[in-house]
């Protein structure tokens, strides 16, 4: 879809600054237009009223004694801005989210208004009641003594400036490239710190007042397995072991998990595929002459991968002949979790502001999100290294 402006002027003044906004916002949203296709001169021109004036204004060599101030005063530049405002967040928001940041979609995102929190557990009052006799209460399922805390939140952002040059020489390309830069450096951040949390870097699984490594080889939980190179299915069972002797620390009843999703290292990419996209799988017992073909089993695991995965455990200090060889398996979305105060959300400054008096900026759009990554239950993830 190309803008046509002259059919945007058109609508503008048929339709109103309102529903000219809500269908170019619909248009972005929904893909029909890309940041790309935007000039912000051209829209500076076309929906602020006698934009082609105002756009001169900000040419300090045609406003004689007039400032931009001044000139701006009692001029509509709500739609502008609003336009301007949904193009930038789009290019920020694109950015933030692009495929690449595996990490930041394996978990769940958790709404807090808390600086971390202490989250209960859940417990039977009475484990032993299995039958309500007729005419009997009914037992209580209430929070236990049992709980997790997750650690504080933090704040991260920028500002987009947009310049009265930027308008005027019609850098739409300059500003959107910047805007691109704060999406992309505000997701690799929020990335690195969930990462860091998934493969172990960063251990802030606290329960009841002590803090655990995620992963362990043994007590409280045994979900790390070393030697255990992905190389064919026995390695996937030897995994799937682990899970079947989890089992509740205060109940003994068994923890019910099973794995769903694999993050490997990108030099085991192919060989995840193979081993779980197989159409087959060949079994021979030990000094068995019968080999047994059977259908994969392993269909059901959704399998990534993730440079940035092996970037973080090259910096725990771990050698890269060992590191490619990391992989994890489970149920990421019950085992950790992005506690957030704020997803990604821009907001704009009001014009006319004391930037636009000292540095010629005309629009101002901030970039911000707070949360942080937490473990809420490392039962449900196993770690293998090679």
């Amino acid at each position: 879809m190309t803008l046509n402006y002259r059919e945007l002027k058109r609508r503008y003044d048929l339709d109103g600054a309102d529903r000219t906004v809500d269908h170019l916002s619909e248009s972005l949203r929904e893909g029909h237009l890309c940041p790309e296709d935007f000039s912000i001169r051209d829209l500076a021109e076309t929906l602020v009223p006698e934009g082609r004036q105002w756009v001169r204004m900000l040419d300090p060599r045609s406003s004689g004694n007039v400032s931009v101030t001044e000139a701006t005063d009692g001029v509509d530049v709500t739609a502008f801005l609003n336009i301007t405002g949904q193009v930038i967040y789009s290019k920020i928001f694109d950015a933030y989210e692009q495929e690449n940041f595996v990490a930041s979609k394996l978990v769940q995102h958790i709404p807090t208004r808390l600086d971390g929190e202490k989250i209960p557990g859940i417990s039977r009052i009475a484990d032993n009641i299995d039958e309500v006799a007729p005419g009997m209460p009914y037992p209580n399922l209430g929070f236990g003594e049992d709980y997790i805390e997750t650690p504080s939140t933090s704040k991260r952002g920028f500002i987009v400036p947009v310049t009265k040059e930027a308008i005027f020489f019609d850098r739409t390309h300059l500003i959107l490239s910047r805007a691109a830069e704060v999406g992309e450096v505000l997701g690799l951040n929020k990335e690195k710190r969930i990462l860091d949390v998934v493969i172990g870097a960063t251990n802030n699984y606290k329960s009841n007042g002590t803090v655990y490594n995620t992963y362990s080889p043994s007590t409280p939980w045994g979900n790390e397995l070393v030697g255990n190179e992905l190389v064919d299915w026995t390695n996937v069972d030897a995994a799937e072991q682990l899970f079947a002797e989890m089992s509740d620390t205060h109940t003994g009843e068994p923890v019910l998990v099973r794995g769903t999703t694999v993050l490997v290292m990108p030099a085991y990419r192919h060989a995840a595929h193979r081993v779980f996209n197989a159409a087959e799988i060949a079994y021979t017992g030990a000094s068995s002459p019968t080999t047994t073909t059977a259908s994969n089993p392993l269909g059901n695991y959704q399998v990534k991968e993730s440079r940035l995965a092996y970037r973080r455990v090259l910096a725990t200090g771990a050698a890269a002949v060992d590191a490619k060889k990391w992989w994890f398996m489970g149920d990421f979305r019950k085992a950790f979790a992005y506690m957030e105060n704020w997803p990604i959300t821009i907001t704009q400054a009001p014009i006319n502001s004391e930037a636009d008096f000292n540095s010629d900026i005309v629009l101002r759009f901030k970039a911000s999100e707070r949360g942080a990554a937490a473990v809420l239950n490392p039962r449900y993830v196993v770690k293998s290294t090679g």
